[in-house]
């Protein structure tokens, strides 16, 4: 455990030194992030500039779980980011090269293809929920803040198993394959409260592909919304058991896989 903590501050020294050579290009990429979550921002206003609610949630509930959402996501897109894992490391080959080294072949990926800088959206998705919290007149109690780690390290382990097994079906079928995106543009569902969804969205997005813990359950805890408390604290209980399975499918795959040659 400590040779992985040893190595992991040690890529993110790395990684540091490399980012700053090129300080243009980061605030590029941080500008960038930033206005992909305006325009996300700007949506949700434009739907409560026809209605006052929708399905009972008013603006600023659905502007929180928006903020929410945005944690533990700036989370998962600065340590998973292998959206090109089918053409990087299949079909180019790459896993050669990581499984030559004495270290967990996913531990190697996600820290050479860490973006540290999306971590800065998490720091939208605070100011956003203290907006609109502000307005809402949340209180916040002492072991809120506590709870509110615990639901995100829950939600960014939901992302990160859901892709995890999303990628590992490269090792079974290692074509190019778009599914990636496409799964990306599903997990934007978890940003809204499922139950404007019709019931079968919703047992997916709760049940199949768990996007509903990244956003919507976790933030109604904070939003007070008790009907939706059997759910709340199942968040961090998903996040394992899909991260979990992730780790188990992958090593299943690694074991399967006889290098680009083949």
């Amino acid at each position: 455990m400590l040779y992985y903590l040893s190595m992991f501050f040690q890529y993110i020294s790395q990684y540091m030194k490399t980012r700053f050579q090129y300080r243009a290009n980061l605030f590029v990429e941080f500008f960038s992030d930033l206005m992909s979550q305006a325009v996300n921002f700007i949506f949700i206003l434009i739907v409560f500039g026809h209605t006052s609610l929708l399905h009972g949630w008013n603006r600023d509930e659905i502007i929180f779980i928006y903020g929410f959402f945005l944690v533990p996501f700036a989370v998962f897109s600065s340590f998973f980011n292998i959206w090109d894992f089918n053409e990087r490391y299949i079909v180019k080959g790459e896993l050669d090269r990581i499984l030559t080294r004495p270290i967990h072949s996913l531990f190697q990926i996600v820290l050479e293809r860490m973006e540290l800088e999306s971590l800065l959206g998490g720091l939208t998705g605070l100011v956003v929920m203290f907006y609109s919290g502000s307005r809402l007149g949340l209180e916040i109690k002492w072991y809120d803040p506590i709870l509110f780690l615990v639901f995100v390290i829950g939600g960014a382990l939901v992302y990160g198993g859901v892709f995890v097994l999303i990628a590992c079906i490269s090792f079974w079928a290692d074509a190019r394959t778009d599914i990636m995106p496409m799964m990306y543009n599903i997990s934007n569902y978890g940003r809204y409260p499922v139950d404007i969804y019709n019931s079968v969205i919703r047992f997916v997005l709760t049940w199949i592909l768990p996007f509903a813990f990244v956003g919507v359950y976790p933030a109604a805890y904070f939003l007070g919304k008790k009907e939706w408390s059997s759910y709340v604290f199942l968040t961090p209980f998903m996040g394992i058991l899909f991260f979990t399975i992730s780790i188990f499918v992958w090593n299943q795959g690694v074991k399967r896989y006889r290098g680009a040659g083949n």
